[in-house]
């Protein structure tokens, strides 16, 4: 009787241990994370270490464009504004290339580079041409609403041009950061977003650093042998100002209808493109078009030219990688860093800047602010949403 139930209780134990095992052997099959799911349902037959190495690898290069987009971001946003500065300042024999020109062709190239991505995104599909017909064509109202942005992302850039020949790199830099500020106050207005407490004081280290950078220093005779005059730094600073705004509203503005619609990023950009030429030739018609007829419309035009049109028109497109694979606060470091490395190449290969205490104190706000209003902070709620 006894040696029967003995036997009865090592069998249940054997059973219990293969249940165990079928069940770890379960376990270790199921994914570990959505990628692992993904990777699992498109191929089940896959085994659980594989799945792990597919994520590692997920993630590794996820972290890898995050670094790089990064770096394409500070290299673009400072070749930018240094390329730009030197082709305003270069002394050329012939007569020097015109801005509103240097937008027009901005325009198209950046019409073109969208139109390659879309058609990359669709395999090379010739039916991508209809779609882009019709988005374009048949939706007359979602088309126009377009028209406005368009508009004063063509003032914003004529009114770069101004402002590089008018500042350093440096001083421009640190001050067109106030786009920060005109952003998150029509984000408020439109958009109804709210900001949090460390945000509203980020804006006012903001607004001290930028005023502080724009402090006279009282060297009279100092600032009358540099090349920037009073009146030119008055006129690079009202361009600074109005860019300020006209960029912050046009980006809210756009942000706003990228969320009513459905639309692809790159068809919007390409629509924008299409007003932004119109208006950017119209505007070179009216303010330039003695000198087009007198030289034509690449008069000037020159290899540093060349370079200012191409990160012109790429500048949105980095940034669109830069908000997919990036966040706030790697935005905010590069920012940062590009304000360093324009106030280092402005001083000591330009040659056009003179650092002062104030300057540097105030591009530490500036910086600090940037790194203030991208942080995010997780208090209890949700008081804090990002602009």
């Amino acid at each position: 009787m006894k040696t029967s139930e003995s036997g009865g209780v090592k069998v249940a134990r054997e059973n219990m241990i293969q249940s165990n095992n079928v069940r770890g052997k379960r376990e270790e099959c199921l994914p570990s994370s959505p990628q692992d799911a993904r990777v699992m349902s498109l191929d089940p037959l896959l085994p659980a270490q594989s799945n792990k190495e597919s994520n590692t690898m997920i993630l590794l290069t996820s972290h890898s464009l995050k670094y790089v987009s990064l770096g394409v971001l500070v290299l673009q946003t400072t070749s930018l504004v240094l390329t730009m500065r030197y082709s305003r300042t270069l002394k050329e024999d012939g007569p020097r290339y015109l801005a509103s020109s240097a937008v027009v062709s901005a325009e198209v190239l950046k019409i073109f580079a969208c139109t390659v991505l879309i058609f990359v995104e669709n395999n090379f599909s010739v039916r991508v041409v209809n779609q882009l017909l019709n988005e374009v064509l048949s939706k007359p109202v979602e088309t126009m609403k377009l028209a406005i942005p368009a508009g004063i992302y063509t003032l914003q850039n004529n009114l770069l041009y101004v402002a590089l020949s008018n500042l350093d790199a440096a001083t421009y830099q640190v001050t067109y950061q106030l786009k920060i500020l005109t952003t998150a106050l029509f984000s408020v207005s439109m958009l109804g977003k709210q900001l949090g407490f460390y945000q509203w004081l980020s804006l006012l280290f903001l607004m001290a650093g930028v005023t502080l950078v724009q402090w006279p220093t009282g060297y009279e005779n100092d600032y009358e042998m540099t090349t920037v005059s009073s009146r030119s730094q008055f006129v690079g600073m009202m361009a600074v100002l109005m860019a300020c705004v006209s960029s912050g509203f046009a980006g809210v503005y756009f942000e706003k209808i990228l969320k009513e619609t459905k639309q692809s990023v790159w068809v919007r950009n390409i629509q924008l493109g299409l007003f932004g030429f119109v208006f950017g030739f119209l505007g070179m018609i009216v303010y330039d078009g003695q000198s087009v007829r007198e030289s034509g419309m690449f008069q000037g035009y020159n290899f540093v030219t060349y370079t200012v049109v191409v990160l012109q028109a790429l500048g949105g497109l980095v940034v669109a990688v830069v908000i997919k694979y990036a966040d706030n606060i790697l935005k905010g470091f590069a920012t940062s860093l590009s304000i360093i490395v324009s106030t280092l190449i402005s001083y000591f290969l330009l040659d056009d800047f003179n650092p002062t205490g104030l300057f540097f104190l105030g591009a530490m706000l500036v910086i600090a602010a940037t790194f203030l209003y991208s942080y995010e902070w997780k208090p209890a709620g949700n008081s804090i949403i990002k602009v």
